[in-house]
């Protein structure tokens, strides 16, 4: 198991920390965890951009490059995109990636 710490827009409000298995998305762990603030619409296909997280410091060196099909998924978030954006859909966890931090955005439309 990894923890991942998912930080509401809001930072009055406390973080969201999930114990999950490695091998899955960000996306599917926030919404097996009924997480609000994570809509995936599109069920992680990559065609929607309502998964947008951003990826906080140091995490984003430990993250692959972003694809350029979820570069241009980027383009299409509902909130500005902010270095370190990313769609969660594509953060696959990894044993390296235990203590992961995001900040989810404002909305997701």
């Amino acid at each position: 198991m990894i923890t991942i710490h998912l930080q509401p827009h809001d930072p009055t409000q406390a973080a969201h920390s999930l114990q999950v298995q490695p091998g899955q998305s960000l996306m599917q762990a926030a919404v097996d965890a009924n997480l609000p603030g994570i809509q995936a619409d599109c069920g992680g296909l990559l065609t929607c951009a309502t998964c947008h997280v951003v990826v906080q410091g140091d995490w984003q060196s430990k993250l692959p490059p972003v694809s350029s099909d979820e570069d241009g998924m980027l383009a299409f978030t509902a909130q500005t995109r902010e270095p370190g954006s990313r769609l969660s859909c594509q953060i696959m966890l990894t044993p390296e990636l235990d203590g992961l931090q995001v900040t989810l955005p404002a909305s997701q439309y």
